[in-house]
């Protein structure tokens, strides 16, 4: 929740704290765990990278084991607002989120670090090893999505090689990277 608001805390966002993470957390790590991997302080999770290898067969996955507790969850008429009802609509429909170039960049991810330790490495780590897993897997390359308000993550991003992707817009920024990468 400290990063759902383009980079910012969404904390009290939204009606429900549980909203963002039932959307870009939960599910891939109930999809693939081994494709987890966070940053740990020993006191806490400090960060994380989370990725699906196969974007097509997530949603499907999504579709029948996901979306049902989601539903019941987060229903959309009781939503506080128009912008909790386009969230909650992220929710509901994780094949609106594949990009037109799914078979070339076939893989997606998620990365979040809390404020306190972002700029010591953290980030280009988590996404070098998952970068190595899904390569390892055979996946050629992966996609992201990115808020057009969060212009550090877009600096970051590209600084690690990712790439906009022609199906990027300026309102809804996606970047592209081989998993082969030298990040």
């Amino acid at each position: 929740m400290r990063t759902g608001a383009a980079g910012t805390d969404a904390t009290g966002l939204y009606s429900d704290d549980s909203l963002l993470p039932d959307i870009f957390a939960g599910p891939y790590v109930a999809y693939r765990p081994e494709l987890a991997f966070v940053v740990d302080t020993g006191e806490r999770v400090a960060g994380y990278v989370i990725a699906v290898e196969d974007s097509r067969a997530f949603a499907r996955w999504y579709d029948d084991n996901w979306l049902p507790g989601f539903r019941s969850a987060h229903p959309l008429d009781p939503a506080l607002d128009a912008r909790e009802r386009e969230v909650i609509g992220w929710g509901l429909d994780p094949h609106a989120a594949i990009v037109p170039e799914v078979d070339d960049y076939p893989a997606h991810l998620h990365i979040d670090l809390l404020p306190e330790s972002q700029g010591q490495g953290f980030g280009r780590r988590l996404i070098r090893r998952q970068l190595r897993e899904l390569r390892d897997r055979g996946v050629p390359a992966l996609y992201l999505g990115v808020s057009s308000a969060n212009t550090a993550a877009q600096a970051f991003y590209r600084r690690l090689g990712f790439h906009e992707l022609p199906s990027s817009r300026p309102s809804a920024p996606v970047l592209g990277i081989a998993t082969d990468a030298d990040v």
